[in-house]
């Protein structure tokens, strides 16, 4: 089998899988509210932003790290974004699983992502 068909193949049985038909429940749920998927976003995006002032050293922001946690005792206190929240997680850990998995295959020397 060439490669390129077992990644189409692992690309479906992804989509197939338990963790990625609960994301996408949640996530469409998610999309279809403008006002709650404006919200999400805005915690990716500051959660990117504290995340990569982490990995260059710089220290948190109080003012923008408090921001962020407000944000996400709103989420999390809403059982919708909660729940999409945590099925992302879930689908998340899937593919860093998988990415470790195809990293120790190839014999590269690849970091894991967080």
């Amino acid at each position: 089998m060439q490669a390129m068909e077992a990644a189409k193949q692992l690309a479906q049985a992804i989509q197939d899988s338990p963790e990625y038909q609960e994301f996408a429940r949640y996530k469409a749920e998610i999309d279809a509210d403008s006002g709650i998927k404006g919200l999400v976003q805005e915690y990716h995006r500051m959660q990117t932003g504290l995340q990569m002032r982490m990995l260059s050293g710089q220290g948190m922001d109080g003012e923008e790290n408090q921001r962020f946690q407000q944000l996400s005792m709103l989420l999390f206190a809403d059982s919708r974004t909660s729940a999409f929240l945590m099925a992302e997680m879930r689908m998340q850990k899937l593919m860093a699983d998988i990415f470790e998995s195809l990293t120790r295959a190839s014999g590269l020397d690849l970091p894991t992502p967080m």
